[in-house]
């Protein structure tokens, strides 16, 4: 099933809740025996120092050392990869674990997310936030308004990333990498329109630095549409 157009269709708040349990089934059926995926509010990240600058560098296409056990399944090339400052260790989110750790979310961004601005703000910090505690993150966005706004360029600039981001519909995946020669972090980005009419990509999602699971949004978002008679 083709991405509707939000802006004109009704029912995302049914849509949204069975997306994420579409996700949750297909991310338990490809993640590795060692990890859990689960549906629940993430811990509140602690604020970094308001003296911590982003020292940032951009480096397209960065290999990774791949250890001979993953030379078969390579990992997908970013389409840009940044340096960002040193990360610290945080609504409903899909969250990965491993142990008692949350390494990876994904984040689908509903209207009431971004249709103020305390609001744009505050869960724009909480996804920056994703990246300094050392959590990747996928942010999936359907919604095209406000006009020019994404939660992926809220991100980028809390980082000083120079690259341009998609603008909503999109979907944006945030990598963490190793360190950075400069003493910052490397991470790598994925980013994908989503075009109403169309198919939905599938996405990269890092576990960890070598480890990463596709997500299927396109299967996932027809069964839940499907599941909300939507045509």
């Amino acid at each position: 099933m083709a991405l509707h157009d939000w802006s004109k269709t009704e029912g995302w708040e049914g849509v949204h809740h069975l997306w994420m349990s579409e996700l949750l089934r297909d991310l338990k059926a490809n993640l590795p025996p060692e990890y859990r995926a689960f549906i629940g509010a993430t811990p509140l990240a602690i604020k970094p120092p308001r003296s911590a600058k982003p020292d940032v560098s951009v480096a397209r296409g960065v290999p990774r050392p791949v250890p001979p056990e993953y030379e078969e399944r390579p990992i997908p090339q970013p389409d840009f990869a940044a340096e960002v400052a040193t990360l610290e260790e945080v609504d409903l989110s899909l969250m990965v674990i491993q142990g008692q750790r949350v390494i990876s979310v994904i984040e689908l961004i509903s209207p009431r997310n971004k249709d103020r601005s305390s609001e744009r703000r505050s869960c724009g910090h909480r996804y920056a936030d994703y990246l300094r505690n050392g959590v990747n993150v996928l942010i999936v966005d359907v919604h095209r308004r406000p006009a020019l706004f994404s939660f992926p360029q809220y991100v980028a600039k809390s980082f000083g990333m120079p690259q341009p981001m998609l603008v909503a519909p999109s979907a944006v995946s945030f990598g963490l990498g190793g360190g950075a020669p400069s003493g910052g972090r490397m991470v790598d980005v994925w980013q994908r329109p989503l075009v109403a009419g169309q198919p939905l990509p599938a996405m990269t999602l890092m576990l960890t630095r070598i480890e990463y699971v596709t997500v299927n949004l396109d299967a996932t978002y027809s069964r839940a549409a499907a599941d909300s008679y939507l045509e």
